[in-house]
């Protein structure tokens, strides 16, 4: 297909996003846009950049086909991989592609990532401040956890809670301020959002949930622990990895994992809503199109009347 024309309304598009909660189709739409623009997909997926997270993170490889793909298995599990790290490696994805004459299609669910994109956080990298980490030393879980909230950062993970490493860390961030002030990425998106009815979605969810598991999901978080990988990392990596591990410590049984984990994944995607709502409060302009069958014909509808594709 060929790319619509320019508009003398919008600047060219050299980027195309695509967001959405867990289970709402995002890859596939990407994928079809890649193909049908001559573009690469970059993952905006806090858990994807780890290898061996693969049933569990939703990489779903296999709907990739011939497209190119950047920032999934690039780090083992355990490695530290934040918001600055991610920023950085996709102004290098992004540059490699455009270089190319190609279009990149960001393709993700976590907030935090997308909007250090979309709105050019000016990440910096926190050095570890070791006189704060000794008087840190000295409190216990539920002094740090009051001392981070007395920062007023909003939290963005739950397990900076439950890990005292992890708490420590977000302390030491918070108090230095990495988002300082906005900065240009040279980023020129058309940004579309996936929505589906509520109760559609949480069949969605508890229907992939279900393939999951068949396919080998508690398989592949023993393959994880055998590895090498700890019950304190696996807590960190997620939903998925976090309750497993509690059913092969024997605190929950198979029908309890199923229904406690599907329960924390449809609670997670209202939470991945509500953090996308506030993202276009904000000021992120998102074309939002109705979960169905034909993801990718309203896509190129908006495209079309906007025609500013410049791949």
């Amino acid at each position: 297909m060929i790319a619509p024309a320019p508009s003398e309304n919008h600047p060219h598009c050299n980027i195309l996003v695509i967001l959405g909660p867990t289970a709402s189709g995002k890859t596939r739409l990407g994928v079809q846009l890649a193909r049908t623009f001559k573009g690469e997909i970059i993952s905006a997926d806090s858990r994807q950049v780890y290898r061996g997270l693969d049933l569990g993170a939703g990489k779903d490889l296999g709907e990739y086909g011939e497209i190119p793909y950047h920032l999934i298995d690039i780090v083992d599990p355990g490695t530290e991989f934040n918001v600055f790290e991610f920023q950085r490696r996709f102004l290098e994805a992004f540059e490699n592609i455009r270089e190319r004459g190609l279009l990149p299609v960001l393709v993700g669910g976590s907030g935090l990532y997308l909007e250090a994109v979309l709105n050019g956080y000016r990440m910096v990298e926190v050095p570890e401040n070791e006189k704060l980490r000794r008087e840190l030393a000295e409190l216990s879980m539920e002094k740090l956890a009051e001392r981070l909230r007395s920062t007023g950062q909003r939290l963005h993970n739950t397990t900076d809670l439950i890990d005292r490493a992890r708490l420590v860390r977000a302390i030491e961030i918070a108090t230095h301020d990495p988002h300082t002030l906005p900065r240009s990425l040279g980023l020129h998106p058309i940004t579309f959002g996936i929505h589906w009815d509520r109760g559609v979605l949480r069949e969605r969810i508890t229907t992939r949930l279900r393939e999951r598991m068949a396919a080998g999901l508690i398989t592949e978080v023993e393959t994880l622990l055998a590895s090498g990988v700890s019950h304190e990392t696996l807590d960190f990596l997620g939903l998925e990895y976090r309750f497993i591990a509690r059913h092969l410590r024997g605190e929950l049984n198979r029908n309890d994992l199923f229904q406690k984990l599907n329960s924390a994944i449809h609670d997670f995607a209202k939470r991945q809503e509500t953090w996308f709502r506030r993202m276009e409060r904000n000021g992120t302009a998102i074309h939002w199109l109705s979960g169905g069958d034909d993801l990718l014909d309203q896509a190129l509808q908006v495209l079309q009347r906007m025609g500013n594709i410049n791949a």
